[in-house]
């Protein structure tokens, strides 16, 4: 291996999980880590845990559908089940790559179905982008009708606003943006005949006709359904876990979405499974509302593991699933490659 691939796979891999785990020792270095497992222990309800599982299974299974519905407005002939189980995978492989599980979905779906992966991207933009915006929308709403817990959670964690205020007083961003805007600009301009150049305009004219598939929808009403369904399923994932311990089983729904919205944030930055800044988000929102600190640790420790490793199971299922549910269409080009 050399010296390049070590440090892509350093990058890739190590340093995020490194920052994670970082934060999580930083997080739980303070806690009283004997009473921390005697609730591992002995107060939760793990059959509760267990069943909130369906529902995270649920939402990723109708996130597959929704991804289907995007596919299908291309024109395009493929297995619904590709769709599901590569939606399943990419949350596998998350779990090792930060992001390269929604590249990895469009590539085996491209592998298996004859898709342009360039399209398949720009659906899958359409997927994310349709993501943040109902995270934006939910925390929203929570903000104006909470207002007073988020500045409660801003006061006690200041340097998450000194982080964002100082990344955007720095004059460099504006610079480096704007220096960028023009480079590309002047490539795309006067470099057209270059072939890379030429490339490039072809892969992002695939990427449009796949972010289009959001107006070329026959069914826009079944696409918004699926998206209610999606974070309803992860909504309940989350909240059904508030039964299985004593000390959150009564903070009743608003704080449950309030603590869903702050670990959704969490969950978006780029670290295996969100292992840290889930646990961060978590924890600190469920202090704010009165949780004892080792309790919320507690709590963020047992639901996050066992999540994980369900997600990861399942996306395991969908990996191997994907060449099982395609070995006809295989065994046909091998037929054909022969005669």
């Amino acid at each position: 291996m050399d010296f390049k691939s070590i440090l892509r796979t350093f990058l890739k891999i190590v340093l995020p999980l490194a920052f994670g785990c970082l934060l999580l020792w930083f997080l739980y270095s303070k806690m009283d880590i004997s009473e921390i497992w005697r609730v591992v222990k002995e107060g939760v309800r793990y059959d509760i845990i267990l069943f909130s599982l369906l529902f995270g299974l649920f939402a990723n299974v109708v996130r597959g559908l929704r991804w289907g519905l995007l596919i299908k407005s291309l024109g395009e002939r493929f297995k619904m089940s590709d769709a599901v189980y590569a939606v399943l995978g990419n949350y596998a492989v998350n779990l090792v790559l930060p992001r390269v599980g929604e590249v990895w979905r469009c590539g085996v779906v491209t592998k298996y179905d004859k898709i342009s992966f360039t399209k398949l991207i720009g659906t899958l933009v359409i997927d994310r982008v349709c993501d943040t915006i109902m995270v934006g929308l939910i925390t929203l709403a929570l903000f104006v009708s909470n207002i007073g817990f988020f500045i409660s959670f801003f006061a006690k964690n200041p340097a998450l606003i000194e982080g964002f205020r100082s990344m955007f007083n720095s004059i460099w961003i504006y610079v480096a943006l704007i220096i960028l805007g023009i480079g590309i600009w002047f490539i795309f301009k006067y470099m057209s005949n270059f072939t890379l150049v030429k490339k490039a305009k072809g892969m992002l004219r695939n990427v449009w006709t796949g972010m289009k598939s959001i107006w070329l929808l026959e069914h826009k009403g079944r696409f918004v359904l699926y998206t209610l369904l999606i974070w309803g399923g992860y909504f309940c994932y989350f909240y059904i876990t508030f039964y299985a311990f004593d000390f959150t089983k009564d903070l009743g729904v608003m704080v449950g979405l309030i603590a869903f919205a702050m670990s959704s944030i969490g969950v978006a930055v780029p670290v295996q499974g969100g292992i840290g800044p889930w646990h961060f988000m978590v924890i600190a929102t469920l202090v704010c509302f009165g949780v004892n600190e080792n309790d919320a640790a507690a709590f963020a420790l047992v639901v996050h593991t066992v999540q994980t490793v369900w997600t990861g199971l399942c996306g395991l299922f969908g990996i191997v699933a994907l060449p099982f549910s395609n070995r006809e269409n295989e065994t046909e080009t091998a037929a054909v490659s022969v005669e």
